[in-house]
């Protein structure tokens, strides 16, 4: 069995099936720091299309911000071009469930590479954009000039989480990103095993992402660590 084969048949954490069709993409989303927020679901519904289904945990809805290293994206039976398919990645999400297909809808996303990013739009339509991003093993660094988004942390890395919480759960384990383009609603469904987290300190945190009426200013509610996922996507469906 190859390492693909072995990855497609860990399905027992899923809530829903994954395409029966071919894979189209792989890639690798490494050392992942996540800073989740409560927000209003008012603030988000002028944001999220109308047609989808803002997803809510007790009652509180999230965003999220993932701060990430993109490694080995390809197409199928193609390798990965380093220079183009590793760079660093920041996004903002929300939590989105349409048709029992717990999702993430992003609001924004960002990349270290002008290359990357110019790529991935154009051949996703997710909206990816240039930011000037630095990263060590423990720290993190963006600069968006053009929107005024500023990120910087530095972290500890602790012990893993070894029960998770439903919120835990909730917050990580989503296999599908929904979009929005052209007046039409996709979804792109993905696959990978379930999230090895790990609990991470703080040492630092000066961040500013205001995205409309939501400012991500201030220290998150929720935060979670992880050294990563290998994961294939499909082509995206109209929905």
């Amino acid at each position: 069995m190859t390492a693909i084969e072995q990855l497609l048949s860990d399905t027992a954490h899923r809530t829903f099936d994954y395409p029966k069709s071919r894979w189209i993409y792989y890639q690798e989303w490494n050392n992942a720091l996540f800073l989740h927020w409560k927000v209003p679901v008012t603030l988000l519904e002028k944001l999220v299309p109308e047609k989808l289904n803002i997803d809510t945990f007790d009652g509180h809805a999230y965003v999220s911000l993932v701060a990430f290293t993109m490694q080995k994206i390809r197409p199928r039976n193609l390798p990965a071009i380093t220079f183009i398919s590793d760079f660093d990645e920041i996004n903002i999400r929300t939590y989105i469930d349409n048709d029992n297909k717990k999702g993430v809808y992003f609001l924004n996303i960002e990349a270290a590479k002008s290359l990357s990013a110019y790529i991935a739009k154009k051949l996703s339509g997710l909206p990816y954009e240039k930011s000037v991003i630095n990263r060590s093993d423990t720290s993190y660094s963006s600069y968006n000039t053009q929107k005024a988004f500023a990120l910087e942390t530095e972290f500890e890395i602790k012990e893993p989480i070894s029960s998770k919480t439903a919120l835990d759960k909730w917050l990580t384990e989503r296999y599908c990103l929904y979009l929005d383009q052209e007046k039409s609603l996709y979804r792109y469904d993905i696959h990978h095993k379930e999230w090895e987290i790990k609990n991470v300190h703080l040492k630092q945190l000066s961040l500013n992402y205001t995205i409309d009426n939501i400012s991500l200013s201030n220290t998150p509610d929720f935060i979670h660590y992880s050294d990563g996922v290998k994961v294939v996507a499909w082509e995206r469906s109209k929905i």
